[in-house]
C-alpha cells in the first residue's frame, strides 16, 4: 500500500482549514485517512505558532515506514526540522510567455522612437537658439563698439580724474 502525507481540506467556503494526514495514495483528498498528524490554518499570520501544528514524532515514524509527503507537507516538515527539503530552482518559472515578450519588444521600440524624436526636437531647438544668439550679438570685429566709448585702460578719461577739483565743489564720495 502506497502511503502519502498530504493535506485534507476542511472549513467552509473561502475559509480553508487543513488537516495534515497520512492516507492511502488511492483514497480521495478529503476522504478516508489513516492518521491525523497535524493541522494547517492558512488564514493565520505567517509568523503565528498556531498556523502549522505538527506531531514531529509521528511524522518521523510514517516517513520511516515509507510515506511520501507532498511538496507542501515537505515544506512544513523542513520547517519543523523533521526532514530536509532540497531547494528547487526553476529559472524558467519567472520568464514571460511569447506574447508578453512581443508586447515588451513593441513597447521598447515605441520608447526608443519617442526618445529619438525628443532628441531631434531638442537638437532643433538648440540650433534655433544658437542662430538667435548669433543674430542678437555683434560680431567680434568691433562694429558694435562706438568710437566715443573709452577703452578698458582709459578709466581716468572716463572718470575725469586728471581734472583738478575746485574748492567750491564738495568732494564726491
Amino acid at each position: 500500500m502506497a502511503l502519502s502525507m498530504r493535506l485534507s481540506r476542511g472549513g467552509s467556503k473561502k475559509r480553508p482549514y487543513y488537516r495534515i494526514v497520512v492516507a492511502d495514495a488511492r483514497s480521495p483528498r478529503d476522504g478516508r485517512f489513516i492518521e491525523k498528524i497535524g493541522t494547517y490554518n492558512p488564514l493565520l499570520a505567517k509568523d503565528s505558532p498556531e498556523r502549522v501544528k505538527l506531531d514531529g514524532e509521528r511524522a518521523r515514524h510514517w516517513l520511516s515506514v515509507g510515506a511520501q509527503p507532498t511538496d507542501r507537507v515537505l515544506r512544513f516538515l523542513d520547517a519543523a526540522g523533521v526532514k530536509e527539503r532540497a531547494a528547487r530552482n526553476n529559472p524558467k518559472k519567472a520568464e514571460p510567455g511569447e506574447k508578453a515578450k512581443e508586447r515588451a519588444e513593441e513597447r521598447a521600440e515605441k520608447l526608443k522612437a519617442a526618445e529619438e524624436a525628443k532628441a531631434e526636437a531638442e537638437a532643433e531647438t538648440v540650433e534655433v537658439m544658437a542662430e538667435a544668439v548669433e543674430e542678437a550679438t555683434p560680431d567680434a570685429t568691433n562694429e558694435g563698439v562706438s568710437a566715443e566709448a573709452p577703452a578698458e585702460g582709459d578709466t581716468e578719461a572716463a572718470t575725469g580724474a586728471d581734472e583738478p577739483q575746485s574748492a567750491d565743489q564738495p568732494a564726491e564720495g
